[in-house]
């Protein structure tokens, strides 16, 4: 069993010293006990993680990736690649890691089936894509410290490389990324492409760096507001987007949130605001406008605000709001319209007509491979709608699943 690496020569990736499965490196040569116990742990990381192939190489690629250190958190906190000396510490650290990344397991554990491990279910990841077919080809340690640079420089490091769209942890004051999102496609909304456009031109001039706005999208329910909003992660994931979902109850964390995003740089977040609305007695009210604009701290270059609601002004209004009740009554006007202003781009939509919620059932449909002659189509949607909540996006589907589940 060969033990030539010395993790207390690290310098910038020492998340790696204390690491349970490398604690055999600093046990004693004849002690069979640390390697069982390595051993064991490698193959639960594997089971945890889906980690396949040479196992502690790929073990040790995916702590490199899912763990801050300090080449990763400079990184990610300035947009920056790494300075000349930091570049260079980095690059010794990896020389001193460069047996342990690449040769078979079974020469520091003496176990040959994990030269070649396959875990129960093959997770997919990033590192899969990206890093892999890099590192495998890598000639010298300095050319697999620079694949990873690369992987920091596009995708960053832990959750933020792991994941499209997170909520936000309240007790840990943190991102927290969202395992089973559904990443929905925009082509797979029927219609509304004007609403579309503006909404993707808006985002790529975001994540571009270019000028852009906070968007509310407003209008019918059911009609997919928020499925488009939820696309966008997957659209621009690559290039840096993260949807982060806050909730009502969480608004007031706002500005701490927004203060958080600053330090990650090299990302681009929209917080996604899903069906806003208010009383005109809530608190959050005139927190999100400052977040927005108005506040101490402008909101960041790298957040936009992104909100979906039913109502055109966010707030609750009455045929009272409407009287002479108040002395200056377009002063209370104002400020019931003052949160909808501050989102640069509304974007309008209406309840479909006819012809267009049944598009929706067709298109639906055909992507399972069935196909409804006209008037089938006519006579079973409309009857469907009759005894649902009008016609939209989300009755098409209802109606689809219950098609689907029935014949």
């Amino acid at each position: 069993m060969c033990q030539n690496v010395n993790l207390s020569d690290l310098l910038v990736l020492d998340v790696l010293r204390d690491d349970p499965v490398l604690s055999f490196l600093a046990a004693p040569e004849d002690e069979p006990t640390a390697k069982k116990y390595c051993i064991s742990a490698l193959i639960a990381a594997a089971e945890t993680h889906g980690l396949s192939g040479n196992l502690l190489p790929r073990y040790l690629l995916h702590v490199l990736t899912s763990r801050a250190n300090l080449v990763s958190e400079t990184m990610e906190r300035t947009d920056l690649p790494p300075g000349t000396s930091l570049r260079d510490v980095f690059y010794h650290d990896i020389r001193l890691l460069y047996p342990l990344l690449t040769a078979p397991t079974s020469i520091f554990l003496g176990e040959t089936l994990l030269d070649n491990y396959e875990p129960t279910r093959n997770i997919y990841g990033k590192t899969e894509d990206f890093l892999l077919p890099g590192v495998a080809g890598a000639s010298s340690p300095e050319e697999y410290a620079e694949i990873l640079l690369a992987f920091y420089a596009k995708y960053g490091y832990g959750d933020l490389a792991a994941y499209a769209a997170f909520c936000w942890d309240i007790a840990e004051n943190t991102l927290r990324g969202i395992v089973d999102f559904e990443r929905p496609r925009m082509s797979d909304l029927v219609g509304y492409e004007r609403q579309k456009e503006q909404l993707i031109h808006n985002t790529r001039s975001f994540v571009e760096g270019k000028p852009s706005n906070h968007v509310l999208l407003v209008g019918a329910r059911g009609t997919g507001k928020s499925t488009a909003v939820k696309a966008l992660a997957g659209m621009y994931d690559d290039m840096g987007l993260r949807l982060l979902q806050v909730t009502k109850d969480q608004l007031w964390l706002l500005p701490d949130i927004m203060a958080q995003l600053r330090r990650f740089a090299s990302k681009k977040f929209i917080i996604f605001l899903d069906d806003l609305s208010f009383e005109d007695s809530d608190a959050e009210f005139k927190t999100v406008k400052s977040a927005i604009e108005g506040g101490v701290s402008s909101c960041p270059p790298n957040v936009r605000l992104y909100a979906t609601s039913n109502r055109r002004h966010l707030v609750r209004e009455t045929w009272r709001d409407r009287q002479q009740d108040e002395l200056y009554r377009d002063d209370a006007m104002h400020e019931t319209i003052s949160l909808a202003d501050r989102f640069g781009l509304i974007i309008q939509y209406h309840t479909p007509d006819q012809e267009e919620y049944l598009a929706i059932i067709d298109y639906l449909l055909r992507q399972k491979g069935i196909a409804l002659t006209k008037e089938e189509l006519h006579l079973a949607g409309l009857r469907w709608e009759l005894t649902h909540s009008g016609r939209s996006g989300r009755t098409a589907q209802q109606f689809v699943a219950h098609y689907l589940g029935t014949h």
